[in-house]
């Protein structure tokens, strides 16, 4: 059952009235959320950027778990990235001492090398993300909605009790 709504939500996200910008809007929040350590003070930022910019939620969510599993493939490099920044890099350590010695600064963790990294790498791929996720759900609606919706999995879908269950519920 645990799959079969998963699997509805993510069509009718994907085939509903929303805003392709407002998709690919929150699926490149929830990349940030994903990428980076979650209990941090810039994700209470994005969340609060979350609730004040028109994004969907749903598609914030579903990429924040899609990405949180990748995570563990790019921390290696976001580790590595955050050493260059925070150690190798001599010339950036006046700039480290004076954020450091601020009142509130050094509550936001950036003297982690983990954390410093997976936020450059997250905020380089955000726009790109942003951009190939709006236009991939264009084309999908444009090409592969007609022909998704005559497949045999589709009409099982659609057929199916919970399918009916969810749908009066939802327009309840």
């Amino acid at each position: 059952m645990f799959t079969w709504r998963i699997l509805n939500r993510l069509y009718k996200l994907l085939n509903g009235e929303i805003s392709p910008k407002q998709i690919a809007g929150g699926i490149a929040f929830g990349m940030i959320i994903g990428l980076t350590p979650t209990f941090s003070l810039h994700n209470l930022l994005v969340v609060l950027l979350i609730c004040v910019i028109r994004v969907n939620v749903a598609s914030v969510i579903f990429s924040a778990v899609i990405f949180g599993m990748v995570s563990y493939l790019t921390d290696p490099a976001a580790h590595l990235l955050g050493y260059a920044l925070l150690v190798k890099m001599e010339f950036l350590k006046p700039l480290w001492t004076m954020l450091y010695n601020m009142p509130l600064v050094p509550l936001t963790g950036f003297n982690n090398t983990l954390l410093m990294g997976s936020v450059i790498i997250a905020l380089a791929l955000f726009y790109p993300n942003m951009v190939l996720s709006e236009r991939g759900l264009v084309a999908y609606r444009a090409s592969l909605k007609p022909k998704l919706e005559n497949t045999r999995f589709v009409k099982v879908l659609k057929a199916s009790w919970m399918f009916r269950v969810l749908e009066r519920i939802r327009n309840f």
